[in-house]
């Protein structure tokens, strides 16, 4: 297990060299790959009359000491999966509309523009020129630019946790996570869907990092909103499809995805109008 997950004082430890910009695994492996890499120049360089045209100098060298160990990619994980998991609901749903709040641009995000127009909200500025992403620079706690039911598909992944905590330059609100909730709520229409995620496990705050929801928080905050299905990544970065988030609820930290519905004829809604 890597220390960063092992708890305790050692992963305390490496958390706050992190905080400070030392990444001390980091550190570690590229110490460690240091023979390897020595022995590879030395092999290239006595093989320098088949280097065809590219020779072995000290001004070439650039050494990266730290993928020799690594696997292929990153095939787990909650990012991976959720977005996977999201986009391909939005696919098979394939609404006339989508706006993603506060999920990763290079994730999700990327998945959707391969097969339909993205408005993308944030409350940080975005610089972009691709085709079919639309940005909005809004509150996620107000989108105050959104009118009343007016979003047929929503996501918001891995974001929530963040809301008002002033990580991402947005202002303190220790209630901004439920205030996030009742916007989001309040912008779907009526047969839309919501995707979201939220770290889920014994509850807490890590300021201002994130918070971990316990999974019934989430579950009774959403009123307005019905439960299509649920999965969860587990500790160990793996997808369990169709789980039951409270079997979640004493566990350090997992990763909650729900697809949420708005009914087209809400009691509740009409109501509360």
């Amino acid at each position: 297990m890597s220390p960063m997950r092992s708890g305790g004082f050692l992963g305390r430890a490496f958390i706050g060299a992190r905080m400070l910009g030392v990444d001390v695994e980091r550190a570690v492996s590229t110490v460690r790959s240091l023979p390897r890499f020595a022995r590879d120049a030395i092999a290239y360089w006595r093989a320098r009359e088949e280097a065809d045209g590219f020779p072995l100098a000290l001004r070439n060298i650039v050494p990266m000491l730290t993928d020799f160990a690594d696997q292929a990619g990153t095939a787990s994980g909650d990012y991976f999966h959720q977005d996977l998991w999201a986009a391909k609901r939005v696919f098979a749903h394939r609404p006339v509309r989508h706006v993603d709040v506060g999920s990763r641009v290079d994730g999700l995000v990327s998945h959707l523009l391969c097969f339909m127009d993205v408005e993308v909200v944030d409350i940080r500025p975005l610089d972009s020129e691709v085709a079919g992403l639309r940005f909005v620079q809004d509150d996620a706690l107000s989108l105050a630019k959104f009118a009343d039911e007016s979003v047929p598909s929503l996501s918001c992944l891995h974001a929530l946790e963040h809301f008002g905590l002033g990580r991402y330059g947005d202002p303190i609100a220790p209630n901004g996570w439920r205030r996030g909730i009742d916007t989001l709520q309040r912008v779907l229409a009526p047969g839309g869907r919501l995707y979201f995620s939220v770290p889920i496990g014994r509850e807490h705050l890590a300021f201002n990092a994130q918070r971990v929801f316990a999974p019934s928080t989430i579950l009774r905050s959403f009123t307005r909103l019905s439960l299509r299905s649920a999965s969860v990544v587990d500790e160990s970065g793996r997808l369990c499809e169709d789980a039951d988030p409270l079997d979640f609820e004493d566990v350090r930290r997992a990763c909650g995805l729900f697809e949420w519905e708005r009914a087209l004829n809400s009691p509740a809604d009409d109501a509360a109008k």
